[in-house]
């Protein structure tokens, strides 16, 4: 009787695969199947050192040089309100777009994507098994950001906080789809720049370190309508109690359902 047998397949230098599930006949419901391979999604993140720098270590960082040394003109009462949330955003977008984005395309550009669908596991739950394993980094992101800002900078949540539940939701899957679209699509090295550029822009643009009317007025448009202002915007009004505007809910469901949609269309796996 042939016997589940769990393979770790290494995709080049410094760019470790995900376990692949081979072996057929008794193989494990999807379920079981989709939990060992986001545990193994997430065993591989940690151990990529640039993985962790920019999921775990820069979004602390900025959280910190931020509140703690420079002043901040925002409409929140105090810096810690109005940063907190823009830095639970770039968690978000760090973990779907970046860390996501650029792992599966070096899965993709080494084979590992291709033999894992061809593997028992479904190619459906290979991406489950993906956006479980970003949600699960995000929890910890997530906590890690509001024990500093609670315990350091006496960051308190609004009674609406529970909003940010599935904004956070939304923000993940938006982020994911743009991550997984660039992978699905471009090359590993244009991923690679692609995410990283991004990042950036969205960084400096995306209303997370200072409020989008503070913009010189040629960058105001473009900065409120791309994806990190209205998550940003979206979960300052759920953790300071301001209200959620549903255009910005909107905005982000729309970038949402377009990257979706195109990920869908453009994906190849290998």
């Amino acid at each position: 009787m042939s016997q589940i047998r769990q393979t770790v397949t290494t995709g080049g230098p410094g760019v470790p695969a995900p376990a692949i599930i081979a072996g057929v006949p008794n193989a494990a419901p999807p379920s079981q199947a989709i939990l060992a391979q986001t545990r193994a999604e997430l065993t591989m993140t940690l151990r990529r050192g640039e993985g962790v720098l920019v999921t775990i270590i820069m979004p602390v960082l900025f959280l910190v040089f931020f509140a703690a040394l420079i002043p901040i003109p925002s409409i929140a009462s105090r810096p810690i309100d109005f940063l907190l949330p823009g830095i639970i955003a770039v968690a978000v977008m760090s973990s779907g777009m970046v860390s996501l984005g650029i792992a599966t395309a070096y899965e993709r550009y080494y084979g590992v994507l291709k033999r894992l669908g061809a593997s028992p596991l479904p190619r459906w739950g290979l991406l489950a098994a993906k956006v479980l394993a970003v949600l699960t980094l995000e929890v910890a992101q997530i906590a890690v950001l509001v024990f500093i800002g609670a315990v350091f900078f006496g960051w308190r949540p609004a009674a609406s906080a529970w909003l940010a539940v599935p904004i956070v939701l939304l923000g993940t899957l938006t982020f994911a789809s743009l991550g997984l679209l660039m992978a699905g699509a471009l090359r590993a090295e244009a991923t690679l720049a692609s995410a990283n550029g991004l990042y950036v822009v969205f960084l400096a643009i995306g209303g997370i370190f200072l409020p989008v009317d503070h913009f010189p007025p040629f960058l105001q448009v473009p900065a409120q309508i791309l994806p990190p202002a209205a998550l940003a915007d979206s979960l300052r009004g759920a953790l300071t109690g301001r209200g959620v505007a549903g255009a910005d809910v909107l905005l982000l469901a729309l970038w949402g359902g377009i990257f979706l949609a195109a990920a869908t269309r453009t994906f190849k796996w290998e």
